[in-house]
């Protein structure tokens, strides 16, 4: 199991391989497709984004209202296949990667491999889990969007799989 703190240097995600157990800790932010298809408008009309691109993380998921006494409510992965039509281009602009829940298109893991980035795989059903590791929570952008709002979220020992790394290796390669 290996522990990283985000923002991870290229050195850092070159040294992940495909299957790898992490904790990850640091800054992520959220974005589902709602939010996405946002940021790309943002993108076109050449408009600042609400959160800095370069080396960032974004997680595919939408945070659950936070209970009494904690950061946040459930916050399992959503299906990462979604955004496969904005993550190549998110990559080549500088995202560091990506977590979300299953596979991603020949051209997500092409872009991953081209930028040096990696996708981290978080476990569907664990959403009280991820929750867990949240200790702040702050919507950045669109709250209008409600639970598919972009969420700037410290996350401490958040469990993940590397499910494509910096090489273009997959765990869902046969």
């Amino acid at each position: 199991m290996k522990r990283l703190t985000l923002p991870l240097d290229k050195e850092e995600i070159l040294s992940l391989n495909a299957g790898d157990s992490v904790l990850l800790s640091g800054t992520v932010y959220t974005a589902r497709d709602c939010a996405h298809k946002r940021i790309f408008e943002l993108l076109d009309a050449n408009m600042p984004l609400p959160f800095p691109l370069k080396d960032a993380f974004i997680y595919y998921a939408g945070p659950c209202p936070a209970p009494e006494g904690k950061a946040c409510g459930s916050c399992g992965p959503t299906t990462s296949a979604r955004m496969n039509s904005f993550a190549p281009r998110l990559l080549h602009l500088g995202l560091g990667g990506m977590i979300g829940k299953g596979e991603m298109s020949d051209d997500v893991v092409d872009a991953i491999a081209k930028n040096g980035a990696v996708y981290f795989a978080a476990i569907g059903g664990a959403g009280a889990i991820y929750g867990n590791a949240v200790q702040s929570t702050e919507c950045v952008a669109f709250p209008d969007l409600l639970s598919e709002a972009v969420h700037k979220m410290t996350v401490k020992d958040f469990p993940l799989v590397v499910a494509i790394d910096a090489n273009g290796k997959s765990i869902y390669q046969k």
